[in-house]
């Protein structure tokens, strides 16, 4: 019998699940939840203390994390590895690329790219630690998208390449469980299956919870902005639960409807949603000044790379900027951290097919191409708001983040319109990332198993939606980022360990 089939046979209780991993990280989750709601208003402080303690004393840990990571990840796509294909070498592609590159980009970025692509650029362009005390309004532009462009461009997508190259390798070419503890098959052998495995995967699932429930939690506080926006609906907490719920009921029906009928035609939605609203901010936008600055964004950010890269903070900052990184790069680098399992699990299972060059280079480019697109469409036509004068977005961001990308339409006309549009993108995003992430998670507690049942689904699903709100009530945005920062650690770890499996197993490989 196979090591997929023994992994696969596992059940709990009568529920097709690996019992550990399910009751542990149920019961991780459940204390923090319990905690968060027992203390009430004090852990808002506690999250705020802790985010700045880890990022003064690990953030330079993640920065060089993700830059290795990012090295591998071209090695992989230019070395001796590249055509090895995904399945074997007569393996056939399950997706079009088309569908493929829509599944990955909403999985991959969705709620985030909507939440930031305003309010970051003008964060940065009013303040940040590369400016100093200059007032150059260009030095401002050019600065804060390259600061943007970093914790949205390249290194990402490369983490999330790496884990689902890695994934979808052990899983159709060694016929391993889709589950993380597979990739360290080399290493481990069939102690995979025993407690080392089930802890790399309750690790998994924790990381994937909290990173989820993170971009939730973004995407309720944006739907409601827009709301209240739109229809003078109130923003306030009770409000964003209400919508995880509402939100949590339409990514299980999506669940439910399965991987082609629901997420690959939810995905595809979305990509036609945010061209229509790309293309319309595009023209009804200052056009010109976005084409001239989209080129001199990627020229600046190219030559500035490696300063962006590896910058540290290690000589301090004053005032402002003086926990800038923790709230910035850190808390970037490790959302990415906690989303890599979530988003190299689902990349890894609709990538069958596809060559290691291929898979690493379209994870890697064509999503990257695309969000700086986006960032300079949105971004930069606040900023040019901002240097003819108009400070509007800039209140609006120091007001309340999520109602940022409100204003900017605002300034453009068909508001109405365009505003309605954000709305439901916002929500479509939100039910992708909730289903995608309750697909697997529910993957990873049922032991790599693709046929869980539907209740299972719905459960992981609530699970995530009940922590977002929790998370929310409880501190916030900064509870929001200090739980991604805190679950990456760990994760941080099986992701370097991970790499050198990887690669043991690819030196070892003989295709059929």
């Amino acid at each position: 019998m196979s090591e997929r089939i023994r992994s696969d046979k596992k059940t709990f209780l009568g529920i097709k699940a690996n019992g550990p991993v399910f009751i542990t990280s149920l019961l991780i989750i459940t204390a923090l939840v319990s905690t968060t709601l027992i203390v009430g208003e004090p852990m808002e402080q506690w999250f705020l203390n802790t985010q700045n303690y880890v990022a003064d004393k690990i953030g330079w840990f993640f920065i060089l994390l993700v830059n290795a990571l990012l090295v591998f990840a071209i090695y992989l796509g230019f070395g001796k590895y590249a055509k090895i294909r995904i399945g074997g070498k007569d393996a056939k592609t399950e997706f079009s690329r088309v569908g493929w590159f829509a599944m990955l980009f909403s999985a991959g970025m969705g709620i985030g790219l909507l939440f930031w692509s305003v309010a970051e650029p003008i964060f940065h362009f009013n303040s940040n630690p590369f400016l100093g005390s200059s007032e150059d309004s260009v030095l401002a532009a050019k600065t804060s998208m390259g600061i943007t462009f970093l914790h949205w461009g390249v290194h990402a997508w490369a983490l999330y390449a790496i884990v689902g190259v890695a994934l979808a390798f052990f899983t159709f070419n060694k016929k391993l469980p889709l589950t993380i503890r597979s990739i360290f098959h080399p290493l481990l052998g069939d102690k995979i299956y025993g407690p080392i495995g089930d802890m790399i995967d309750i690790i998994s699932v924790i990381a994937t919870i909290f990173g989820l429930a993170t971009s939730l939690g973004l995407g309720a506080q944006q739907i409601n902005a827009g709301l209240e926006y739109l229809f003078q609906i109130e923003n306030s907490n009770a409000i964003q639960v209400i919508i995880i719920v509402v939100i949590t009921v339409l990514a299980t029906l999506s669940l439910i409807l399965g991987l082609d009928k629901g997420i690959r035609m939810l995905s595809e939605w979305n990509m036609r949603f945010a061209v229509i609203l790309l293309v319309f901010m595009l023209i009804a936008g200052p056009t010109l000044f976005i084409f001239k600055s989209f080129i001199q964004n990627i020229g600046h950010y190219i030559g500035n790379f490696f300063e962006l890269s590896y910058w540290t903070n290690s000589y301090g900052g004053v005032g402002e900027t003086k926990h800038w990184q923790s709230s910035w790069t850190v808390f970037y680098w490790a959302w990415w951290i906690s989303w890599s399992p979530f988003v190299g699990i689902f990349i890894a299972r609709i990538s069958k097919g596809r060559t290691i060059r291929e898979f690493i280079f379209g994870v890697m480019l064509v999503p990257t191409l695309l969000t700086m697109l986006w960032m300079t469409v949105f971004g930069g036509s606040a900023i040019f708001q901002e240097i003819i004068g108009n400070h509007a977005i800039t209140e609006a961001v120091n007001s309340n983040v999520a109602t940022a990308i409100y204003h900017l339409l605002e300034q453009y006309p068909f508001t109405t319109f365009s505003s309605i549009l954000t709305v439901i993108l916002v929500a479509s995003f939100f039910v992708t990332s909730s289903d995608s992430g309750s697909f697997v998670v529910d993957t990873l507690t049922s032991g790599g198993r693709h046929d869980a049942p539907k209740g299972q689904k719905i459960f992981w699903a609530s699970m995530e939606g009940l922590l977002a709100a929790v998370l929310l009530i409880g501190g916030g945005l900064t509870a929001l980022q200090t739980a991604s920062i805190l679950t990456a650690i760990p994760f941080a770890v099986i992701l370097i360990v991970m790499c050198y499996s990887f690669y043991k197993s690819l030196t070892e490989y003989k295709e059929d």
